[in-house]
């Protein structure tokens, strides 16, 4: 058990960079000033899945592959990232005064709730009708049951995050690097 914790040593750095990236970017003000998230446990919950998701999607595609081909997830680095994200809602739930007993009950919530966006985000981007993207993000990010502005401002920064981590290079990735683009330039439509 011990060792284990020293040959991961390896990679904490990396994932520890990669995550710090997700909720940089995922924490940016732009997106509930511009763009009309909601400053809340929840909205921030939500970007964090879409970034994590648009990351997680990238790394399951091995260089050279289809970008368009269903990904197969790579243990890699993207099982360690989504434990990271596990580990972080968990602290984060801790010291929100959540009770020891309810955690399990909330972390199993979040992780359907991860689940079930992974698998609508996944399908909008390999979905034939352009607009499921927007219809995912207005339904998870924005709680509409109708497209909107907002949802098509969004899914137009999902759509480039999707392109600019695609065209990554797998050493940057690697090393702890993904450079997001700036939600500015999608803010106004």
């Amino acid at each position: 058990m011990i060792l284990a914790t020293f040959r991961r040593g390896h990679n904490t750095h990396v994932i520890q960079a990669l995550y710090g990236a997700i909720v940089a970017q995922a924490r940016l003000p732009v997106f509930y000033r511009l763009y009309g998230v909601e400053d809340t446990v929840e909205g921030r919950f939500e970007l964090i899945v879409l970034h994590l998701v648009l990351l997680l999607r990238r790394l399951a595609r091995r260089q050279g592959e289809n970008a368009s081909a269903r990904p197969t997830f790579d243990p890699a680095l993207g099982q360690p990232l989504f434990d990271a994200f596990c580990r972080d809602l968990d602290d984060n739930l801790r010291e929100m005064g959540v009770g020891d007993l309810a955690v399990p009950r909330r972390m199993r919530r979040f992780g359907e709730a991860f689940y079930g966006r992974q698998a609508a985000y996944e399908a909008a981007f390999a979905a034939v009708d352009g607009h499921e993207l927007e219809k995912a993000l207005a339904r998870n990010i924005f709680g509409l049951t109708d497209i909107d502005e907002k949802a098509v401002r969004l899914a137009q920064y999902a759509r480039a995050a999707a392109t600019q981590l695609d065209a990554e290079a797998e050493d940057r990735l690697l090393a702890g690097q993904a450079l997001f683009p700036g939600p500015e330039a999608f803010a106004h439509g």
